[in-house]
């Protein structure tokens, strides 16, 4: 989950001249007619690129960078040159909101891949819906986003039709942790904290239903301050419960310094979401050894589907990892630019002028075989693919323990 340096991939813009339009931006470089206009389409990239998380928000830009000079080497849409425009978050919600308008007032961007935080997305949704511009998730998983505020009731509503995600809800993520942990850890006791976030609070509640209906026993609750680095008030409370492992909701900078104090403690492991499988929650704790976490998707080091990524990722030289969520960004991205490579050939090979709105148009039409394995969309917007996995952590990094289409 990390890597990065600079690869340039030139395209090769041929002559011609091209007029301006909403949604895309003449190549200046080229003057003259014919066949040979190249139009540039913009793909705004929302990750927390600097603070606590910025491991998983730098593989996220480069992956979304490698779709891009990829798509523009292959020649995907012909007389389409894509560009990324990668804005920081900071993996904060105001500052997700004045990017989301930033992308919104910038004629050439045509969709939007991010961001990673569902508290973030939140902030995001509405305005970009607004705006009709699309916006793709490599890494929220909160399940409101897509099927509303009453999903658990069974009333599913899509909140905003311009949001999709390449990644599962915590409602299957949370569920499938639960029967890992039951079924397979044989854990029967746990002790359950969140960090209040919208993203830990749903996994955990998510856990919780399915743990409790299998038989298992909440031993206790409480909820931390994803800031807090001094756990060690929470972690005497575990060790009074006699729980025989912590569920924590939340991401690897408080996960990890939790994790280390509870073993100082109490010998038990520590289970936790994708906001926990980064390679920097080992790095930040010297005792993860047994800890386990569930991510999205299969590993891609074991897809055959992703041996193209991987290599090529390799290639480019990023000094950071792709991360937990770089072939989901390279679907999310990839799913733009086929949306847009359907509107151009929807208008007789030629952009249209409203192309913002031809590609949220053309994103129930998305379909193709990804790094991940299959690409598309419901009607909620939600990935068709379920797959998860269970991690845990042995001498010293993240090894997969079991891989399953989950749904609960």
């Amino acid at each position: 989950m990390r890597h990065r340096s600079s690869l340039i991939l030139t395209a090769v813009l041929t002559t011609g001249a091209l007029t301006l339009t909403a949604c895309g931006s003449r190549d200046d470089s080229n003057n003259g007619g014919g066949d040979g206009d190249t139009k540039t389409v913009v793909i705004g990239v929302d990750a927390p690129i600097t603070g606590d998380l910025s491991a998983l928000g730098l593989g996220i830009k480069n992956s979304a960078d490698l779709a891009a000079k990829t798509a523009n080497k292959e020649k995907t849409v012909p007389g389409i040159k894509f560009e990324v425009k990668p804005l920081d978050d900071q993996a904060q919600p105001s500052v997700g909101q004045q990017n989301a308008q930033k992308f919104i007032d910038d004629d050439t961007v045509v969709g939007v891949v991010g961001p990673l935080n569902s508290g973030v997305s939140q902030s995001m949704q509405k305005p970009l819906n607004d705006a009709g511009l699309t916006q793709v998730s490599p890494a929220n998983t909160g399940t409101e986003l897509t099927q509303g505020e009453n999903w658990k009731t069974g009333d599913k509503k899509r909140p905003y039709k311009t949001y999709f995600r390449t990644a599962t809800t915590d409602q299957i993520q949370g569920a499938f942790a639960a029967k890992y942990l039951y079924n397979n850890a044989k854990i029967n006791q746990v002790y359950l904290i969140d960090d209040q976030k919208p993203y830990g609070a749903g996994l955990a509640a998510s856990f919780k239903n399915t743990f409790t209906s299998l038989g298992g026993k909440i031993v206790g609750t409480d909820h931390v301050n994803p800031d807090d680095r001094d756990f060690n008030a929470v972690v005497t409370k575990v060790k009074k419960s006699g729980a025989k492992a912590v569920y924590y909701g939340g991401e690897y900078p408080a996960g990890a310094p939790l994790s280390q104090q509870l073993k100082d403690s109490v010998q038990i492991p520590l289970m936790g979401g994708d906001g926990m499988y980064s390679a920097d929650f080992i790095k930040l704790n010297k005792k993860a050894q047994g800890d386990i976490a569930t991510s999205v998707g299969k590993p891609v080091e074991e897809l055959d589907s992703a041996k193209k990524f991987i290599a090529d990722y390799k290639t480019a030289g990023y000094p950071d990892a792709y991360e937990a969520y770089g072939g989901g960004t390279y679907d999310a991205t990839w799913s733009i630019i086929e949306a847009v490579k359907i509107a151009v050939a929807d208008n007789n090979g030629k952009a249209p002028d409203d192309l913002r709105a031809k590609v949220l148009e053309a994103m129930a039409k998305v379909k193709f075989d990804g790094v991940t394995g299959p690409v598309s969309f419901d009607e909620y917007g939600d990935t068709t693919n379920t797959m998860m996995t269970a991690y845990q952590v042995d001498g010293g990094k993240w090894v997969s323990k079991i891989s399953e289409v989950y749904k609960p």
